[in-house]
Formats: C-alpha cells, sequence, structure tokens
C-alpha cells in the first residue's frame, strides 16, 4: 500500500496494491476509484485536498495500523 499527497495536483492518492488500472470511475464529485481488469479497487483519489482539508491537517497526517 502507497499514501502519496500531491500538493502541485491538490491530490491524495491511496494505492491498495499494483495491479495495472482498467478503468477509473468518479463516485463522487473529486472522488475516484480505480479498479483493476477484475473490477477490484485497488487505488483511491481524493481530489481538491485542500477545499477539503486544512494544510495543518495534511502536515500532520497520522497513519494507525491496529
Amino acid at each position: 500500500m502507497r499514501l502519496k499527497v500531491d500538493q502541485k495536483s491538490d491530490a491524495l492518492y491511496f494505492r491498495l496494491d499494483e495491479s495495472p488500472v482498467a478503468e477509473s470511475e468518479e463516485i463522487r464529485p473529486g472522488i475516484v476509484l480505480d479498479f483493476d481488469a477484475r473490477d477490484n479497487v485497488v487505488g483511491i483519489e481524493i481530489l481538491n485536498l485542500s477545499r477539503r482539508i486544512s494544510e495543518e491537517m495534511i502536515r500532520n497526517f497520522k497513519f494507525e495500523t491496529a
């Protein structure tokens, strides 16, 4: 898994695995799911990130595992 914040594109991308993306679908404005050839979700992109959360929240992003 990978998580990338692209400040230039103002987007957050969460990649679940490295399977090739076969199709993408915008399920809500600015929320894009990437699917592999078997229709499994392999990535989630959140566009216009700065409108959704503050820059401080982006800088202080925390990763938690249970």
